[in-house]
């Protein structure tokens, strides 16, 4: 058994040098230079309310308020300057400044060198930290060990994103080659992490895998017929203009596309998988046909409540803009032409499609890895235990 744990150690060593080399290979970013959100910014605690009162602000009343705070970070530290809140912007009223409140603000050099401070928001970091605490606790109360492995994983994802793909696609690598890749490295990494190297798990990360290349391929071939470019989102072409690389917006999209199935795929997959694990345990007599339809039922149950989940979440992200064309009386079937609505619809109904395409393509290679978890001999201190008693049933 020592033997057989020092072998596992082993392969995942291996299997993480290969696969996360690219991940350790300092990238040199563009220096653009160009000014953005929280590039000039610094925190500052409110201590004193100068002014406060109501102003009309484009036909409706807002209050606004002038406020001196010290700034607290940054070149202009220990200085103390005036803000005010709700003059030249639309606020909302049910949030005031008060004393003792820390905000984030924006200073600014005139050319005549007087420097000027404009509120920008407040500050969020304290209970949003108490936030994070409060979640990783609830996780690691609800799942004990697994629960941290699943908090590292999570750890790695956003690892992945930040150091390796946001990195590369800035000095011009192709976006969707660049998600591949890290998708490939996040979910390879984040399953065996969390679930260990079992056969469930191999099943899981083979199946996702296979998903997340028909998921690209359809999505390349539905935004190539949609004559979708990625100039939908305003951040994306802001970001076109400001770089000296040139960006595939295209690409970009795509590997969106790619990046935000991840997530939904993961539960769906390692779920399936453990369900015919599951129902194999329970009942080893079970011949392919029994089993497949036995988990498929289970699948279908867990892909049509996944796909609301889906249209919920894009709805809910997209609720402002819904209430503006409700607003307006737009004809739906003329928006959904704009580009930045078809994006998303895209979006929707191609991340569905790799969801259904997920359960039967999970649930067959499960049932081949389940069926042969008796029969291994040594090839079992290569590929791990079934895995089967930990499962995933929602």
């Amino acid at each position: 058994m020592k033997q057989f744990k020092w072998q596992i150690i082993l392969i995942l060593a291996a299997v993480v040098a290969f696969f996360a080399y690219p991940l350790f290979v300092p990238v040199t970013l563009p220096g653009d230079g160009f000014s953005t959100l929280g590039s000039d910014t610094a925190r500052a605690k409110v201590i004193r309310i100068i002014e406060e009162g109501q102003i009309d602000m484009d036909g409706r009343t807002q209050l606004y308020q002038v406020a001196r705070v010290e700034i607290l970070d940054g070149k202009y530290a220990g200085i103390p300057m005036e803000i005010d809140y709700g003059r030249r912007e639309i606020r909302s009223d049910e949030y005031k400044m008060a004393v003792g409140d820390k905000v984030v603000v924006s200073i600014s050099v005139s050319p005549d060198n007087q420097v000027n401070a404009y509120f920008v928001d407040f500050v969020r970091t304290t209970p949003i930290l108490w936030l994070t605490i409060i979640f990783a606790a609830a996780i690691i109360w609800i799942s004990k060990w697994k629960g941290v492995r699943a908090l590292l994983s999570m750890a790695f994802s956003l690892y992945v994103i930040i150091v390796y793909i946001i990195p590369h696609i800035l000095i011009g690598e192709d976006p969707l080659r660049v998600s591949i890749i890290g998708s490939a490295v996040l979910l390879g990494v984040t399953l065996y992490l969390t679930y260990g190297w079992t056969l469930k798990t191999h099943s899981s990360v083979l199946s996702m895998i296979l998903v997340l290349l028909l998921t690209g391929t359809l999505s390349a071939v539905f935004v190539y017929f949609t004559r979708l470019n990625g100039s939908g989102d305003e951040n994306a072409m802001y970001l076109m203009q400001v770089m000296t690389n040139r960006i595939s917006m295209r690409g970009l999209l795509l590997g969106g596309y790619i990046i935000g199935a991840l997530g939904v795929l993961d539960d769906l997959v390692t779920t399936q998988a453990s369900a015919v694990f599951e129902l194999h345990h329970a009942n080893p007599n079970f011949g392919f046909r029994d089993l497949y339809n036995s988990a498929m039922r289970i699948g279908q149950d867990h892909v049509a409540a996944t796909v609301n989940t889906l249209v919920l979440a894009y709805a809910g992200a997209s609720l402002p803009m819904l209430l503006l064309f409700t607003l307006a009386r737009g004809d739906l079937t003329y928006l959904i032409n704009f580009a930045f609505i078809a994006e998303e619809v895209v979006r929707t109904l191609v991340g569905s499609l790799g969801l259904i395409a997920a359960v039967p393509l999970t649930t067959v290679i499960a049932i081949f890895f389940a069926q042969r978890a008796e029969s291994l001999g040594k090839w079992e201190q290569v590929l791990g235990p079934e895995g089967g008693g930990d499962g995933h049933i929602h």
